[in-house]
């Protein structure tokens, strides 16, 4: 964000009209510079037809700010404009903005985050980042280097080609040619928009891929030492983290001391020392736990890894770093953040879809041009390669579609490693090799236990000193990791992982995805023994969905040979086993479901299986035992060839095998191993440590997937023998570790079971460190009890009365979607009217950490979205002082529920009391969002008369707690944030 104002320059503008869409009406500035109000009906209609200047009667395209969100608001289909929103991905590739006028114009200096909003205000705001944002680029300071900046004009030369609107302004101020009109259409871009320039040019420029930087092989570090660190010592670390001038926190020195009993030395095998750390909002975990790690990583020459739940979190906890190392060199140096490898951008994807793009000629012709030159700006300028958080923007993806920004990310597991031309710029490697010798590792939950169940996808190394913060996200983690799935999404990516463009169902010919043999073929080339296991498997492969199979399941299942056929029957129809066994799932699911007509997922038990579900699942569980058996005997020549080439094979080779074997290994013996067990369960019985379902997912009514699932009771058991086991020390912390029932005893044994402790021999060390923050004196809640939770109206109205009241700043939590939309519907215009931006997950066309950065940046914004965000906004601040809950967050009566609740322990309450804690520590973590800083004040409304006494345990000892109608707590809500000056 610039922090000082800056005037816009005077470049060759479009001579375009300027379009603002409000939640109530739109704005419309002509570039003479007069303006007008519409109604989203009139500004629909203008949009219909060429939009033309004033007095002018040649037709131009609108500048906007995020079309689809404009669309949205409008109520029509998306339309031609100019997108200040790529302009600036373009000039500004890898730099934060917000994806609104006042946020473009914020990061460029033009505005400040305490101006009045209003949409004809940000309708100049446009016109004048539009300004900026072409001088920028005529000055060509934001370019990394220099290669970059000769680039520029190669890339919008060939996005112009492919039609870009902005691409003649572009080419224009870059001096090559092309026009200042409001976009290249029709016979302008099949012309030539940068003439100045040779097809040799564009196609250099576009390469991008040739001037990232290549990262260079080191032998493998030696393993940690296991000296331990001295609480006197965390303190001292954390001492000097702070600076003398800090405000001194004994909890927090307090809570340091304690953590470093998890760096302590092992003293038995399989027996780590675990630590379970609550400690209250404002304690300062982050570099309350950083202080002994980065001491322990320092003295034993060895990562520790700490884990989050959410991606927002591991980029705060980086920048918490910056504390630790302020050098960027040095950080760089230790500090690596890792995702998972479908996190990435994959160089080869990106080359392979330009090249999909370039036309026999060499004028790129193909539409998907524009999105990959803004993703070749983007990959010459990324620090990590992270499509996921960092410097990558989210609403990029909003704009030019996911398949053109995440599709590039290698999603299925189709790397060829050192084969491939662009493996010493691979992101990915370069993000593992550094993780090896950093000190700290910032990682996600899902990725440290998606290696642990695959064995180590994509690497090796496994760490012995983990720190789990969102230490209660753990169990949900671990429930996601080391469940199966045996649907049709999931037997169709398998396909295409064996099968790449050949598979019946991968995009046809235009598709890049990679088989398994080409990945493998140059390394069984002179094993023919290799070869013919290789082919049997493909063959074998035919058994999986394709192409169209959802569509054939809703008309009528396959049935290669009949029910009475034997297991070989049919294996060349197009159907196959796996299409025949969804087939007869989804027929059971509607069979039992009493809710088949509704928009939501349907589900039912296995047992009593339905008719020809058992013999379809035999003859799927033969298919796959032919499929798998190839696929083991083909892992073990590979194996074979590093002992019979020890002598010959270089390092990035040998690894390379390594990686392939347990990519091989992963789909044969833990994913079509684990169908092939829930197949043979349902002719037998179900292992009593799981629970085994069918499911057809539905979005909106409509199908899309169908299949079998199968989860642990109690997934901390493989969390237990898979990771736990085998490190030396693991931090557990969060602020809602422990449920607020009223018995301490009964609440530390369900954060030890939900952490996985009690399966392990050591007992964990307790730690507990309240809040330092006085929430009697800086919080409210009230139970309102004459609204009904039933009657949209009433609740519609019960929001937009709060937010009012609260003069913006408010989150409203809903437990269902369906039920956000009708209160958004219901009250945007209003609050609009009061000038309250009102932002909502699942209808505005922004992804939802998107939303959370608007959100937090504008004190008078409101924010609604389901439930499960109550975790995930992070809001210091006046911009978040009310939430509203719409109900009791009950959880979900599924079958995993009923399973677990079942499960659940008599001393802890039993079925009853397993209820009972989930939605205590849901309120618990919903009501953590409201102070954050001690100089925070908020208020904390649930919508639900029936809000049973024995929860309000979750809310801080001594808050104020009041039931009370709608009109006494929308008075009390006001009066009390007013009491703070606001």
């Amino acid at each position: 964000m610039a922090l000082a104002r800056r005037s816009p320059a005077s470049p060759r503008l479009p001579d375009a009209p300027v379009l603002v869409a409000g939640h109530r009406s739109a704005a419309w500035l002509w570039p003479d510079g007069s303006i007008e109000q519409l109604s989203h009906k009139a500004a629909g209609a203008r949009l219909s037809r060429p939009a033309t200047a004033a007095g002018s009667g040649e037709p131009h395209l609108p500048i906007v700010c995020h079309m689809p969100q404009a669309a949205r608001r409008l109520g029509i289909d998306r339309f031609p404009a100019l997108d200040v929103l790529e302009l600036w991905a373009f000039v500004q590739p890898a730099r934060f903005a917000l994806p609104t006028p006042r946020g473009i114009a914020i990061a460029l200096g033009l505005a400040g985050p305490d101006d009045p909003p209003s949409i004809a205000r940000d309708a100049t705001l446009l016109l004048d980042a539009t300004a900026l944002l072409l001088e920028d680029l005529r000055s060509g300071d934001m370019e990394r280097g220099p290669a970059e900046r000769d680039a520029v004009p190669g890339i919008a030369a060939a996005m112009a080609r492919a039609g870009w609107a902005w691409g003649p302004s572009v080419l224009a101020t870059l001096g090559h040619g092309g026009g200042a009109g409001g976009g290249a259409r029709g016979s302008e871009a099949d012309g030539e928009p940068g003439s100045t320039l040779t097809v040799r040019a564009v196609r250099s420029a576009v390469a991008v891929w040739d001037r990232l930087q290549e990262w260079t092989e080191e032998a493998p570090p030696p393993a940690p030492s296991s000296l331990p660190v001295d609480p006197s010592e965390a303190r001292s670390r954390l001492g000097a983290l702070l600076g003398s001038a800090a405000e001194q926190r004994p909890s927090q020195a307090d809570y340091a001391s304690a953590a470093t009993a998890a760096f302590a030395p092992r003293d038995l095998p399989d027996a780590p020392h675990l630590v379970l750390a609550e400690a209250g909002t404002g304690v300062g975990k982050t570099l309350g736990y950083v202080a002994p790690a980065s001491l322990w990583a320092e003295r034993n020459k060895g990562p520790v890894w700490v884990s989050t739940y959410t991606r927002n979190l591991q980029h705060q906890i980086d920048g918490e770093l910056d504390r630790l190392y302020p050098d960027p060199v040095e950080k760089a140096r230790r500090v690596v953040l890792r995702k998972g490898r479908e996190n990435y951008l994959c160089v080869l994807n990106l080359e392979e879809a330009m090249t999909q793009s370039l036309g026999q000629m060499g004028g790129i012709v193909n539409p998907d041009a524009i999105a990959l030159g803004l993703m070749g700006r983007w990959a010459g300028a990324t620090r990590d390669g992270a499509l996921t958080g960092g410097d990558f923007p989210g609403w990029l993806s909003d704009l030019i579609g996911r398949n053109r920004t995440m599709g590039l990310a290698d999603r299925r597991g189709e790397c060829i490693y050192s084969a491939c031309s662009h493996y010493h710029r691979c992101f990915i490697e370069r993000s593992i090799r550094r993780a090896r010798r950093a000190d700290i590792v910032v990682a996600n939950h899902a990725l440290v236990l998606v290696q642990a169940a695959l064995g180590g996808l994509d690497d090796a190394h496994v760490p012995t000193r983990y720190v789990f913060d969102e230490g209660h996200h753990l169990f949900e983690a671990a429930d996601g990791a080391f469940s199966g799935h045996l649907t049709g999404q999931e037997t169709v990516d398998l396909a295409r992982w064996l099968l790449g463009a050949d598979a019946r169902g991968a995009g046809g010919a235009r598709s890049r995805a990679r088989g398994l043999r080409r990945r493998v073929e140059d390394l069984v080339a002179d094993d023919p023994e290799a070869q013919a296991h290789l082919d049997a498997a493909l063959k074998a492969a035919r058994c999986l969905p394709t192409e169209g199979w959802l569509g054939r399941l809703r008309d009528g299942p396959t049935e290669p040979g009949g029910l009475g056929a034997a297991p070989d029957a049919g294996i060349d129809a197009p159907g196959g086993q796996a299409e025949l066994f969804l087939a007869r799932v989804r027929r059971q699911v509607y069979a039992r479901s009493d809710s088949a007509h509704a928009p939501y997922g349907l589900e039912c038990d296995t047992r009593p299986l339905g008719d020809g579900v058992a013999e379809a699942a035999r003859f799927l569980d033969a298919a796959l035992e032919r499929l798998s058996r190839p696929l083991i005997a083909l892992a073990e020549r590979l194996k074979a060839q590093l002992d019979d080439e020890a002598e010959r094979l270089e390092s990035q080779q040998r690894a390379r095998i390594e990686s392939v074997v347990r990519g091989i290994l992963r789909r044969a013996e833990v994913e079509i191993g684990g169908w092939r067990s829930m197949l043979q369960s349902l002719a037998g019985q179900t292992d009593p440590a799981f629970v085994d379902w069918m499911a057809v997912e539905r979005i909106d009514g409509r199908d899309v997937d169908v299949g079998m699932h199968r989860h642990w009771i109690d997934p901390m058991l493989p969390f237990a023998d898979l990771v736990a086991r085998k490190a030396h020390g693991i931090l557990v912390t969060s602020a809602t570790l422990t449920d607020s029932s009223g018995d301490l005893a009964a609440d530390w044994l369900t954060a030890e079971a939900r952490a996985g402790s009690r399966h392990l021999p050591l007992p964990a060390v307790r730690v507990a460190v309240p809040s330092p923050f006085d929430y009697p004196a800086r919080t409210r809640v009230f139970v309102v009890k004459d609204v009904r939770k039933d009657e949209l109206d009433q609740v519609a109205a019960a929001y937009r009365t709060l937010f009012l009241a609260a003069r913006g700043g408010g989150l409203g939590l809903f437990t269902a979607i369906q039920r956000l939309r009708a209160v958004h519907g219901r009250i945007s215009g209003a609050l609009e009217e009061a000038g309250i931006p009102l932002l909502a997950q699942h209808v505005d066309a922004i992804d939802t950490g998107t939303l959370v950065d608007i959100f937090r940046a504008d004190e008078d914004a409101c924010l609604l979205g389901t439930d499960a965000l109550r975790d995930g906004v992070d809001v210091p601040g006046r911009s978040l002082r009310l939430i509203v809950f719409d109900r009791v967050p009950w959880p979900r009566p599924d079958i995993l529920h009923r399973a677990r609740r079942q499960a659940h322990p008599s001393e802890a309450g039993g079925p009853k009391g397993y209820d009972d804690m989930i939605t205590r520590l849901r309120l618990k973590q919903a009501f953590g969002r409201l102070i954050r800083r001690a100089d925070d004040i908020g208020v904390f409304v649930l919508l639900d008369p029936m809000m049973p006494t024995r929860l309000l345990t979750a809310f801080p000892e001594g808050v104020p707690v009041e039931r009370c109608g709608l009109a006494e707590a929308t008075e009390k809500t006001r009066a009390f944030l007013g009491a703070d000056g606001t």
